[in-house]
């Protein structure tokens, strides 16, 4: 990939803060992560952040991910001593199954407030993640109403805000936040896969060519059957002539930009099946930039 994925927008700097000065304030950290790319999803400036704060670990968009390797990645952060609850948001049980695992990361504390007395504290938690992870859906199940605004492109949230949830939570919302610059390239490149940065800083064709290379590897069948393709173009051509097909099969003409961006739609909306681009033993560099 020729293009260099970087930049550190204000509003990330200012959640950053944000979210140090709140901390206090907070028993818990919710960090959210996207299922299909639960490596390249996790911001690792988090770990600075949050410090030593108890942390649950919610993999979003299980609906979307390759459900074998979704049980991979789940036990791998549960070997690294992470709590972690594997979840399509939406699902009608998701706000037990949020409340049952923030319970038992905090089962010591909350024993010793009950010893102390106190019944029935409400959990505090800080939601955290990168741009477009599912926070906002996340939080509107949990609340049991649209609270938070929605959308398949990140930046919908720009500040914090408090919610409660009926099953006694109350939730820190905060901004999708990244960090300054992707030393390992593939970071960058999942990430514009699925969406976590918005299309005008990217250059689309780029990111559907490694999306292309991706599924040449791992479930090319998803490509020749959505695009009516012979199974033997992967044999026979290269990734940059199965776009082109694929902007002919579409009717783009020789807009290759547009059917790019027609390519990520599908992707990013389940079009071409579910899909999770990266195992534990790939071993993807460190991202963040000192």
């Amino acid at each position: 990939m020729s293009q260099i994925i970087q930049w550190f927008p204000g509003h990330m700097a200012k959640a950053f803060r944000l979210m140090r000065e709140n901390l206090k304030h907070v028993d818990i950290v919710f960090e959210l992560v996207d299922a299909r790319i639960p490596l390249s999803s996790r911001n690792p400036e988090l770990d600075e952040v949050l410090g030593e704060k108890p942390r649950l670990l919610i993999m979003t968009k299980t609906d979307l991910a390759d459900p074998e390797r979704t049980s991979i990645w789940r036990d791998y952060f549960e070997s690294q001593g992470l709590t972690v609850v594997s979840l399509d948001t939406r699902g009608n049980k998701t706000p037990q199954m949020i409340t049952k695992a923030a319970r038992s990361v905090l089962a010591d504390k909350w024993r010793n407030l009950e010893e102390k007395g106190v019944q029935d504290k409400a959990i505090r938690a800080l939601v955290a993640g990168i741009p477009n992870v599912g926070k906002s859906t996340l939080l509107n199940h949990l609340v049991m109403k649209n609270v938070a605004i929605t959308g398949d492109r990140p930046g919908v949230t720009k500040k914090l805000q408090w919610l409660k949830t009926p099953t006694n939570l109350e939730l820190l919302d905060t901004p999708g936040v990244l960090w300054p610059k992707f030393t390992d390239q593939r970071v960058g490149q999942h990430l514009a896969m699925t969406g976590a940065i918005k299309d005008q800083l990217i250059n689309l064709d780029d990111i559907a060519l490694t999306t292309l290379k991706f599924f040449r590897d791992y479930h090319p069948e998803a490509i020749t059957t959505r695009y009516h393709l012979s199974e033997s173009v992967w044999d026979e051509k290269s990734d940059v002539v199965i776009l082109l097909l694929i902007t002919e099969k579409l009717g783009f003409k020789d807009d290759y930009d547009r059917a790019s961006e027609r390519l990520l739609l599908d992707l990013r909306r389940g079009k071409l099946g579910r899909y999770t681009v990266e195992l534990p033993d790939d071993h993807i560099g460190e991202v963040v930039d000192g």
